[in-house]
């Protein structure tokens, strides 16, 4: 059973850190306006040379959009869990009543709210100075948000077992990730565009589905709602994957008394 005021003391924490230190709070915006604003530009000269009536807004700033909200959420889970092992209070968390669940339901909590304010700042740049219009996506812009955010808490809770497993420095590993990702996700491209061995791991991957739905859309044909609701069963099993792996490399760490021993050089 979760306790709330143990998952609130979590958030409590985070907001105390943000609160004492600005140069927390300035990442949780200031590198998405910054791809927003070189991407807004881009689209802007590209709209210029293009076609009559070719417009690059709602494919490539929607796509970049949408795929920086993703990062977001997988970063808001796993720098809420580093801020832990960088300041070594993470073996005091696991010294109290607290249990995995509840530890768990903060970090993804935490990163409704980091990644809520990266979103606000995209959307406020996006429409307001380069003409973005989320008319263009209709009813699926629902569906698109949902699958990006369940898999980016997949994907977080992933990369915390992995510096749970292999210690401190294997968050070098993590942040890279959605860049590994992005070409098998068809982020700016359609699946079709990548070879036969791509094309399989792409239909792995939730955002996929996402991205060419959204091109479907903009090209005037209609929502994929069949592929959005596999995808977001993807997203769904991919989160209770990651929860699953999370819990057993915790409980290995315990018993084999690598958390004991978390520092900063690699556990084997």
């Amino acid at each position: 059973m979760m306790h709330i005021y143990r998952i609130a003391a979590i958030l409590l924490r985070q907001y105390y850190l943000i609160r004492g230190s600005p140069a927390r709070l300035l990442p949780l915006f200031v590198w998405a306006a910054v791809d927003i604003v070189l991407w807004g530009f881009i689209t802007r000269y590209l709209n210029t040379i293009a076609p009559a009536g070719q417009n690059f807004v709602p494919t490539l700033l929607g796509a970049v959009l949408f795929w920086d909200f993703f990062t977001r959420v997988m970063f808001g889970v796993t720098t809420t869990f580093l801020e832990d092992v960088w300041s070594r209070n993470f073996l005091n968390l696991f010294a109290s009543p607290l249990s995995i669940a509840e530890y768990l339901a903060g970090l993804v909590i935490s990163s409704i709210t980091t990644s809520s304010i990266g979103l606000v700042v995209m959307l406020v740049l996006a429409v307001l100075v380069f003409g973005l219009s989320f008319f263009a996506y209709g009813a699926a812009l629902i569906p698109f948000l949902l699958v990006l955010f369940c898999f980016g808490i997949a994907l977080g809770v992933l990369a915390v077992a992995m510096v749970l497993r292999y210690g401190p420095a294997a968050e070098w590993f993590v942040w890279p990730i959605p860049a590994i990702l992005s070409p098998f996700a068809a982020v700016f491209y359609p699946i079709a565009t990548l070879p036969p061995w791509m094309r399989c791991v792409s239909r792995l991957l939730p955002p996929s589905y996402v991205f060419e739905s959204m091109r479907t859309i903009l090209a005037g044909g209609p929502v994929w709602w069949s592929g959005l609701l596999w995808s977001l069963s993807l997203a769904a099993a991919d989160i209770l994957l990651a929860g699953w792996l999370f819990s057993r490399i915790y409980r290995h760490a315990v018993r084999t008394g690598l958390i004991a021993r978390y520092s900063a050089e690699t556990l084997s």
